[in-house]
């Protein structure tokens, strides 16, 4: 298992080197969610990006938003222009992005192979943290950066965690 964690940040500062990101990479306990990595880093959860796999017309979407924040599913089907998009089921993913574990995917394009969508909230962050790959490795850059050197779609698919709820 370590050395599947090894390739991964390995590949992931790769890109980030050859793209002249500046980063840190962060060790933690076994993290699953961006809220548990959040926990597990000792921060607030909407400095720390997860990234959301759906399937429409046949192929994989990846969606970043901020951890504190709720996929709207809504807001996705419009953005994508498919009624029928789902979230991908984790047999799917673990089997079509098998270089990475569970949980652990990085927003970055390039490294998952497909089209990806950022929530707007994202790029003007600043210092964001994101799974490397692994359950406990995590890597910190700044947002601008990151996502300015990716081909990726800005658009609105999430809402705050309760809002407009009592």
């Amino acid at each position: 298992m370590h050395v599947v964690g090894v390739r991964c940040v390995t590949t992931l500062t790769d890109y980030l080197d050859q793209h002249g990101i500046e980063y840190e990479v962060l060790m933690h306990e076994r993290a699953c969610t961006g809220i548990d990595e959040a926990h597990a880093l000792g921060i607030k959860a909407d400095e720390v990006l997860k990234t959301v796999i759906v399937d429409t017309g046949g192929q994989h979407v990846a969606l970043v938003l901020p951890s504190d924040e709720r996929l709207d599913m809504a807001l996705v089907r419009n953005v994508l222009e498919d009624r029928g998009v789902s979230l991908a089921h984790e047999s799917e993913i673990t089997h079509d992005f098998g270089g990475f574990e569970l949980g652990a995917l990085p927003p970055v394009a390039p490294l998952l192979g497909i089209e990806m969508i950022v929530d707007p909230t994202v790029h003007d962050h600043g210092p964001v943290i994101f799974a490397a790959g692994t359950q406990t490795e995590s890597v910190k850059v700044d947002a601008a950066p990151l996502f300015g050197a990716q081909s990726v779609r800005f658009a609105e698919i999430a809402v705050v965690w309760n809002e407009g709820h009592a």
